[in-house]
C-alpha cells in the first residue's frame, strides 16, 4: 500500500487505536530519510508530550504532521532536482551542477528553508542508533579475511585499528548525547576523522568485513549529519 493509504488510516479517528498506530509505522517504512528505527525515534519525540503514541490520538497525529510536512520538501526537491536536469542536458550538460546529490542516499530530514530539523529529535534518532550500534558484534568478534586473516583469526594490526575505530565512534555518539546535540568544533573534528578512518578499512569488492563496516557508517553518517546541522556552540 502507498504511503497515503497509511496516512488516511492513521488520521481515521473511528479505527482501534492499535491500527492506526500500525498505519503509522508503515507510513514511516514507507518514507524514512534517517532510517526507518532513527525516523521513528525522531517523530516520536517531536510529537511529545506523550509518553506512548499508542495512548496519545493527538501525539500520533502530531507524529504524522511531522513525517508529512518532510515528505512533501523531499518531493519538492526532488522535482526541482528532476526539472534542472532535463534543463541541463537539453543545454548538452551531462554531469550535475550545483549542489552535490550524494545526500539524498545518507541520512537526513528535508524541512523547508529556513527551517531547522528538530534537535530534540535528532538526539533521540542519535540515541536510538547508539543503543542499536552498541549491540553490533565488538571488532574482536569480526573474522576478516583478504589477506587480513591468519588462520581465521584477526591479523593483529587490522584488529587493533577496528577496535581503536569501534571505541572512537561509540564515544563520538556519547559526546553527542552527553552535549545534547551540540557540539563543539573538538567533538566535530573527532567525528570526521573517525569516519575518515572507517572509511579506510572498506576493502575493494564484496570483502567479508565490508558488511560490519558498513553497518558502523550507517551509525556515523547519521551522527555526522546530527553533528552538522547542530547550532555553532
Amino acid at each position: 500500500m502507498s504511503f497515503g493509504t497509511y496516512a488516511r488510516r492513521v488520521r481515521d479517528v473511528g479505527a482501534p487505536a492499535v491500527r492506526r498506530h500500525t498505519a503509522l509505522r508503515r507510513a514511516v517504512s514507507e518514507y524514512c530519510p534517517l532510517g526507518f528505527h532513527a525516523t521513528w525515534a525522531y517523530v516520536s519525540a517531536t510529537a511529545l508530550p506523550s509518553p506512548d503514541l499508542r495512548r496519545d490520538s493527538t501525539a500520533l497525529l502530531r507524529a504524522l504532521d511531522i513525517l508529512e510536512a518532510s515528505r512533501a520538501v523531499r518531493i519538492a526537491e526532488g522535482a526541482s532536482f528532476a526539472a534542472r536536469r532535463r534543463a541541463e542536458k537539453a543545454a548538452g550538460l551531462r554531469t550535475p551542477r550545483g549542489a552535490p546529490v550524494t545526500r539524498v542516499w545518507r541520512p537526513h530530514w528535508p524541512a523547508a528553508t529556513g527551517t531547522a530539523p528538530s534537535r530534540l529529535g535528532l538526539v533521540a534518532a542519535v540515541a536510538d542508533r547508539h543503543r542499536a550500534f552498541g549491540r553490533l558484534p565488538r571488532p574482536d568478534d569480526i573474522p576478516v579475511t583478504d589477506g587480513l586473516a591468519t588462520d581465521g583469526l584477526v591479523a593483529e594490526g587490522p584488529a587493533a585499528r577496528l577496535t581503536e575505530l569501534h571505541g572512537r565512534l561509540e564515544a563520538c555518539g556519547t559526546a553527542y548525547l552527553t552535549a545534547l546535540g551540540l557540539p563543539d568544533e573538538a567533538a566535530r573534528a573527532e567525528l570526521s576523522d573517525t569516519v575518515t578512518g572507517i572509511r579506510g578499512e572498506v576493502r575493494p569488492g564484496d570483502a567479508a568485513l565490508n558488511h560490519r563496516l558498513f553497518q558502523w557508517l550507517g551509525f556515523a553518517d547519521l551522527l555526522g549529519y546530527a553533528a552538522e546541522v547542530s547550532p555553532a556552540r
